[in-house]
């Protein structure tokens, strides 16, 4: 190996050392909370697209973590955003953590892909730009990259909480 290469995997493995290190944060916080509301869920922990992912997971059909998702995943924005601050509180470093509450952001990713496919394909036929609903920065993005999948483009427009995706023809 090179120097250069060699030091490219050192960057990697330092970066995987620090995301893992995030998730374990993350985790430690998330079973207080989940100890503090008395509810039950095992917490899954794993590196994705260069960011920690957190995923509270419950082996019951209970619908106890549908209170930690909230209304349109409001509560789950702002759980993430609140563990990412106690991430950044221990590391000092600002926090891209993803969170994950009974599978709700995995099945939203889901949906959110099929929706970005679906309006490309009628961005192509039509040749006319659709503007999507407001959503949230993670929606946007998961819209964006089905869309360049797609083989098109898209813009988010607008102010938050009002921001929203325009698809545009080739």
């Amino acid at each position: 190996m090179t120097e250069g290469t060699t030091a490219q995997a050192a960057e990697g493995v330092d970066t995987l050392s620090r995301l893992e290190q995030e998730g374990e944060i993350a985790a430690d916080y998330l079973e207080g909370l989940l100890d503090i509301a008395d509810l039950d869920g095992d917490i899954d922990m794993d590196v994705e697209a260069d960011r920690a992912a957190v995923s509270i997971i419950s082996d019951s059909n209970s619908r106890d973590l549908q209170k930690l998702v909230g209304r349109d995943g409001e509560v789950l924005e702002a759980l993430q955003e609140l563990t990412r601050l106690a991430v950044h509180r221990e590391t000092g470093d600002r926090s891209r953590l993803m969170l994950d509450i009974g599978g709700y952001r995995a099945k939203k990713r889901t949906e959110l892909a099929e929706l970005g496919a679906k309006t490309a394909d009628e961005v192509k036929s039509t040749g006319a730009p659709v503007k999507l609903d407001p959503m949230t920065p993670f929606e946007r993005k998961v819209v964006h990259d089905a869309v360049a999948a797609a083989g098109l483009r898209s813009e988010s427009e607008g102010e938050e909480p009002q921001r929203f995706v325009v698809v545009l023809p080739a």
